[in-house]
């Protein structure tokens, strides 16, 4: 075991703390790594993220439009086309994340109402547009809202 006055950091992962403004011979001597003059070479410099010299700023010089609702339920979307080719007479958002329709079952799903539908389904998703419900019901299938 180790005394405690012989402890030492492992090879390689210690390095010395650079020391600027030390004189010529250090190589990081009279400007100490900050070039000749200028508002970096001050002290206390620090420059805004985006400051451009006084110029009007792109951020503030593009216009600006809308919003973003904090709300926003982004759906995946399915075509009433795709039903047509899931297997068994059920959907679920687990069967078309299965069946690899949609990327996760876990996020909400809408149906929409491209395309057309010759079976029977039940359709058991999060929304539906009102054709794809018209046709889900015309076909003789049941569309059911989960929450």
């Amino acid at each position: 075991m180790a005394e405690l006055h012989e402890l030492k950091p492992s090879p390689g992962s210690h390095r010395n703390r650079k020391r600027i403004g030390r004189g010529p011979g250090s190589g990081k001597g009279k400007t100490s790594g900050r070039g000749h003059k200028g508002q970096k070479a001050r002290s206390g410099a620090s420059i805004p993220a985006g400051f451009e010299g006084g110029q009007m700023p792109l951020q503030r010089r593009i216009p600006k439009r809308g919003f973003t609702p904090m709300n926003r339920v982004a759906y995946q979307v399915v075509n009433v086309r795709a039903l047509e080719e899931v297997q068994g007479d059920e959907v679920t958002a687990q069967v078309l994340h299965d069946q690899g329709f949609i990327g996760s079952a876990e996020k909400p799903v809408k149906i929409l109402g491209d395309g057309e539908l010759t079976r029977s389904v039940t359709v058991r998703v999060h929304a539906f547009s009102g054709t794809a419900r018209s046709k889900i019901e015309s076909a003789g299938g049941t569309a059911e809202v989960v929450e």
